[in-house]
């Protein structure tokens, strides 16, 4: 490690910026950097591997856990990457040989359609992880809408696809969406519950009568109230197809933007729909993880 006496040497070089750091005694690379680097925790550090913007003696390497010895050279790219320019439209949050967490834009498709088969994550995803191993590959744990925005998870193999898939409600421990919602929600939390059933025309609607359909159940909770929208955080303890949109309707307070579901208002330009938090635990290493986004920001101005 960098001894008091060492220094970190900040370079510019016209848009370029580097952090050199020298090895002094043997020891892990994700040790070393949670030294030097003030302020930033393990998925920060993790996040900056993944889009290999860390090099070792000139190298990139996006592995942890890589063993440094004394006289290499740490080199810390602050700059954008050519990684980050082409994943547009997501963005990774944390990425290890078993999983990747992506935090998805509205707009961008989770897998391709009929129209579309180029630009979806599943399509972004799977060049990043070729370009590491041609060899590799990624699966889909779950999905979220075209329009909805959030985090994401995608697995790098079947098996532990599988696994998350087969046991999804014990390995979630919390999904939370942000949701502006048509008008002023008055009761300020409750639970939806509905048995989920989709038309000839593929539109989702609710059933009262009981196992007629997929159970759903919703809880929101009212954050914030405009003149005419409401912002609530919706947690799902189940995850049906569009569930969400479905219950705000029946709660007769439609999401901005959703015209399939009844919506008549959107003052913001996309579907007022965000999958805030994400938590569970690994399916291989049993560890507890959580990952939040901030609150898009389009969201915050209607309520300021």
């Amino acid at each position: 490690m960098l001894t008091q006496g060492s220094e970190s040497i900040a370079k510019k070089a016209g848009k370029e910026k580097q952090t050199n750091l020298k090895v002094n005694e043997p020891t892990e690379l994700m040790k070393f950097l949670l030294v030097q680097i003030q302020g930033k925790s393990r998925n920060n550090i993790k996040s900056l591997l993944t889009r290999g913007q860390i090099m070792v003696n000139d190298r990139v390497t996006t592995q942890y856990n890589e063993l440094l010895e004394p006289g290499q050279t740490v080199t810390i790219n602050w700059n954008k990457t050519q990684e980050e320019i082409h994943l547009q439209g997501l963005k990774i949050l944390f990425e290890d040989p078993y999983l990747i967490i992506i935090e998805k834009q509205a707009g961008l498709l989770s897998i391709a359609t009929a129209k579309e088969r180029e630009h979806t994550a599943y399509t972004l995803l799977s060049e990043h992880v070729k370009r590491q191993d041609p060899k590799k590959r990624i699966f889909v744990v779950h999905r979220l809408d075209r329009d909805t925005s959030g985090v994401m998870m995608f697995a790098k193999s079947e098996e532990v696809k599988q696994t998350l898939q087969n046991a999804w409600k014990e390995a979630v421990l919390e999904r939370t969406y942000v949701v502006i919602a048509e008008g002023v929600v008055n009761k300020d939390h409750g639970t939806i519950t509905s048995w989920l059933k989709e038309s000839k025309t593929l539109l989702m609607y609710s059933s009262r009568i009981p196992n007629d359909g997929q159970k759903a159940v919703t809880h929101y909770q009212v954050l914030k109230k405009s003149r005419n929208y409401s912002l609530l955080a919706v947690q799902l303890e189940t995850g049906r197809k569009n569930q969400i949109r479905v219950h705000m309707q029946d709660l007769g307070h439609s999401i901005v933007g959703d015209k399939k579901y009844g919506a008549t208002k959107n003052p913001i330009n996309r579907l007022g729909l965000h999958a805030q938090v994400l938590a569970f635990r690994h399916p291989v290493t049993g560890e507890e993880m959580r990952f939040e986004t901030e609150l898009p920001q389009e969201f915050a101005a209607l309520f300021n």
